[in-house]
């Protein structure tokens, strides 16, 4: 019979291994001796849009429940840390160790009610002592941590637009930032419609901008009245756009530009009721 303590050890090991044969790789690859000309040619800035597409990626595989996707997806997401990490450290500016002693510091010190003598009775008292804890961190009170405007726009800078939208209309609609009734929602959406028609007889282009901006903020102030995720509606739409084309094509029997807009209704018409079927 294996000792179970043999067994954690070795499995603890055989991660250790698999992360340092990863970090090497990282390196080798940003080697100017023999490395690859793509990695050298990398910095944080350009490898923006591969980590947000990796982090997307992984959201779509966890939705899938497709393990092995989720463990692959998750390894793309750890070599854009990883691959940060070690520009970093090439430029000398922090290392992996760092990174990784961080967020285990950070861990520790936001849980001492795990790792130290505070006794708490639900989530809600951990995420208070979070806050509390995260405040003094930034050497501010509790009281500036939590100034709404604060708390926005730290969704506004860390989130995407969209999903930031979301949750500034729930905060800001249970400070008291809210219609009495849902007819009050539809009378903003009407203004605001009618002001984007309005800037598109302009010339100024941030002026629309602005516009479509309020347009598209109070619509998701009714998806919120109505209990909708406008995150999940907008997904699905783009899923259904995409699956409507596929059909499309396997259709047609030339490139979908050699179409006219008739045709290609048909065709989308004809990809539709399959679909629905």
């Amino acid at each position: 019979m294996s000792n179970p303590k043999t067994t954690e050890n070795e499995t603890y090991h055989a991660i250790l291994e698999a992360l340092n044969h990863l970090i090497n790789v990282v390196a080798k690859l940003r080697s100017p001796d023999g490395g690859c000309p793509w990695d050298l040619a990398q910095t944080p800035q350009t490898l923006i849009p591969y980590l947000i597409e990796e982090a997307y990626e992984v959201v779509h595989a966890i939705r899938s429940e497709d393990q092995e996707a989720i463990a692959e997806e998750l390894g793309d997401l750890l070599l854009q840390v990883v691959l940060q990490a070690q520009i970093a450290d090439d430029d000398g500016h922090f290392s992996l160790q760092e990174v990784a002693q961080g967020i285990t510091e950070k861990l520790i010190r936001r849980h001492p009610h795990v790792f130290g003598n505070l006794e708490v009775e639900n989530s809600e008292e951990v995420s208070q002592n979070w806050e509390k804890i995260k405040a003094q961190e930034k050497g501010e009170s509790l009281e500036m941590a939590q100034l709404l405007s604060r708390r926005l726009e730290r969704y506004n800078r860390t989130l995407p637009p969209l999903m930031a939208s979301s949750k500034i209309s729930v905060k800001a609609a249970k400070a008291g930032f809210e219609w009495e009734n849902v007819e009050g929602v539809w009378e903003k959406f009407n203004e605001e419609l009618g002001e984007f028609k309005e800037s598109l007889e302009s010339d100024d282009k941030a002026h629309q901008q602005s516009e479509l901006g309020d347009l598209l903020f109070t619509i998701i102030n009714i998806a919120r009245w109505y209990d909708l995720d406008a995150s999940e509606a907008l997904l699905g739409t783009n899923e259904r756009f995409i699956q409507r084309l596929s059909k499309m094509e396997k259709f047609a029997e030339h490139p979908l530009s050699d179409y006219s807009i008739i045709e290609l209704e048909k065709l989308w018409q004809q990809a539709k009721k399959q679909l629905n079927q």
